[in-house]
Parts: structure tokens; sequence; C-alpha cells
């Protein structure tokens, strides 16, 4: 099994970026985590970050027939971002959406997810777990479709 980690804008900037609110780990620490579940899974894992809209929607493009699931943090363009949501519609994949913080415990134009219609599920508020029980997920998923219970 292949999953496929996206992580989106600014995500590169974790571990400096609003300490406050994000924590001081890494973008490198969480896939670092999520390299050490997964091979607990037996699953291969291939993370990708970017700070531009069209760079995710392309890897998205070409997930189909390489990855078996999708781990998302579409980050910011989780609230307006149709071409994402357009996206992940389209690659008819397993994708589970992933937040750091509880985003319907922040601002109000954070509490909608453009995402969240055309994605498996949400997990958000955890921290890094977030990702972690993302590709927990992830897996689950792929595997009630193949009839396998993992």
């Amino acid at each position: 099994m292949r999953v496929l980690v996206l992580h989106g804008p600014n995500l590169n900037l974790l571990g400096t970026r609003e300490t406050g609110v994000y924590g001081t780990i890494t973008l490198e620490d969480i896939d670092a985590r999520l390299h050490d579940l997964a091979a607990e899974l037996g699953v291969e894992l291939e993370c990708f970050q970017s700070n531009s809209e069209a760079a995710l929607v392309s890897r998205l493009h070409t997930a189909p027939g390489q990855f078996d699931a999708v781990v998302f943090n579409p980050a910011a363009f989780t609230h307006y971002s149709i071409a994402l949501r357009d996206a992940v519609a389209a690659v008819e994949l397993p994708v589970v959406e992933v937040h750091l913080t509880n985003v319907y415990g922040r601002e109000e134009f954070r509490r909608r997810s453009v995402i969240a219609p055309v994605a498996a599920g949400q997990i958000s508020g955890f921290g890094v777990t977030s990702y972690l029980l993302g590709l927990r997920a992830a897996v689950e998923l792929v595997g009630r479709e193949a009839g396998v219970r993992a």
C-alpha cells in the first residue's frame, strides 16, 4: 500500500511560525513521525509540501495509479480553494483531511472547509497526532475497499 501525504502553504515554516498556535514541531519532525508509523504499518509513504496551489493540484492529479490514499493538510487553501476541492473529488482516492489545530475553535473564516465535503473524513486539533490518525484512517479505508480489515 502506498500513501501520499500533502502539506499545504506555510507548513514549511513550522517550528518557527506562530509557535503559540502551532508549537515548535517542524515539518521534518512530522514527516519523520509519519515515516516511522508507515514502517510499523507496512506502508510506503511519500511526503510533499508546496506553497503553490497549482503544484498541489498537479500532485493530486498524478496520485491515482501511484498511491492508494492521500493524507492532506491543505492549510490556508482549506477555506477557499475550489481548484483543490475539485482535484480531491476528481482523483477518486480516499483523501483524509488533517489539521494540526482545532480549526473550529479558531477564527470564524477557518471554520469552513471546501475540501471536507469531498474528503473521506477530517481530523483536526491534535497536533502531529492529527497526521498520525489520518494515516491510520487512510490505511483503514484502503483495507475496507480491498475487503481486508487493516
